[in-house]
């Protein structure tokens, strides 16, 4: 037995007919619900979006932080061990590796300190050119 509240329309599917939406509650305690809701939705906005996207930048610097971080320090050990196959630096007849063994060392120390200071001056510069916060 069909539902009489109910009309077929043709493609299968019973549709209801439009009635109107009850009327929206009003008096004090529905406004007051109404402006807590509204307060609560704002709140959420501004606090809790903004949030996650900090989350998402900073996950994604601190991940390219971690990766550049490796790759400069194997670079680095790959530059040292490079520079100790050189004989001038590296007496194959000598226990300990000759008289000239530290200059490796010191030449790696140099360049990792360069870099250092060259990420450190772009740092400077980008905090510079945003401006202060206060």
């Amino acid at each position: 037995m069909a539902d009489p509240t109910t009309t077929d329309t043709g493609l299968g599917a019973r549709a209801r007919p439009w009635t109107a939406p009850p009327p929206a509650p009003s008096g004090p305690i529905a406004q007051a619900t109404e402006l807590k809701d509204l307060v609560v939705a704002y709140a959420k906005q501004e606090t809790l979006d903004p949030l996650k996207t900090l989350r998402r930048y900073l996950s994604f610097g601190v991940s390219g932080a971690m990766f550049i971080g490796v790759g400069l320090s194997f670079t680095l050990l790959a530059l040292l061990r490079g520079l100790q196959t050189i004989e001038l630096f590296n007496d194959p007849a000598s226990v300990h590796g000759g008289t000239w063994s530290w200059v490796p060392y010191a030449i790696t120390a140099v360049v990792g300190i360069v870099l250092a200071a060259f990420f450190v001056h772009r740092l400077v510069r980008f905090v510079n050119s945003q401006g202060s916060t206060r």
